[in-house]
């Protein structure tokens, strides 16, 4: 006879510290998909090692907090769910986890804090758009990834800077803050811009790689350290100097880390 699971349920959005100890205690893993930005959709399933399973809140919001549960125990017979310690469910949030203990086993996750302040998706989020991304990698416990195809840029980075690859996400990202990041764009070292161009005036996603070219499909671009902020130049060749000296600066980096030229 098949054993029966124990289930984490939540949002899950970000895969972060705390979220990782439901699962870790957890056979199988429900998602509740809210419009997620972190980690939007299926990309959770890149830090989940076990089964995971999708609710869209579109569908399941107005299921009461019986329907809920009905619908939880006729899908997946859980053993226990693992849930964390503000766990809500149901129209108008009217689930909480002493109704849920009525029906299942319960493991309950407390609160995970890292110096004194909680680990959740929106300390997270602020994070990344303060472009404080050692704390947002700390938080999360992995690096903050985006993922986008590449799109025809202006051609003036090829000819007179240093050759980009130009972004279209390809889903909903929370983008950090303008300014120039140390990344890895398909774990080759790299160097990406996010902003105002000063070519066009128009907004861009631009990743620049150290080490050698890749020429893919899709591109994943992780955020390692943040390197300067967005500034307008009036001329290429002030533009220029600085992005030798980023490129400097991004190399001398990579090079404690990894082995590039």
């Amino acid at each position: 006879m098949q054993q029966k699971p124990k289930i984490a349920i939540g949002g899950f959005d970000g895969v972060h510290l705390a979220h990782q100890k439901l699962i870790s205690i957890s056979d199988e893993v429900l998602i509740i998909e809210k419009n997620s930005s972190l980690t939007p959709y299926k990309d959770r399933c890149d830090y989940i090692n076990k089964p995971c399973h999708f609710y869209l809140l579109d569908e399941i919001k107005n299921l009461t907090y019986l329907e809920f549960i009905y619908k939880i125990k006729k899908e997946f017979n859980p053993s226990a769910v693992v849930v964390g310690y503000d766990f809500r469910f149901g129209k108008n949030r009217e689930g909480d986890i002493e109704k849920l203990k009525k029906f299942f086993e319960v493991i309950i996750v407390e609160e995970i804090k890292i110096e004194n302040t909680g680990v959740h998706s929106k300390i997270i989020r602020k994070f990344i758009k303060q472009a404080q991304i050692s704390k947002a990698t700390k938080f999360l416990n992995h690096t903050y990834k985006i993922k986008g195809v590449q799109i025809d840029g202006q051609g003036i980075g090829k000819k007179k800077l240093l050759p980009t690859i130009n972004l279209q996400l390809t889903n909903n990202y929370l983008i950090p803050k303008e300014g120039v990041y140390l990344t890895l764009t398909n774990k080759i070292p790299s160097i990406t811009f996010i902003g105002i161009r000063s070519t066009d005036n128009n907004f861009a996603i631009e990743t620049h790689l150290l080490d050698r070219f890749d020429k893919s499909k899709t591109y994943e671009i992780e955020f390692i350290d943040f390197l300067r902020e967005n500034r307008k130049f009036d001329s290429l060749d002030k533009l220029k100097k600085v992005i030798i000296t980023d490129k400097e600066k991004a190399i001398n980096f990579f090079r404690r880390k990894y082995e590039i030229r």
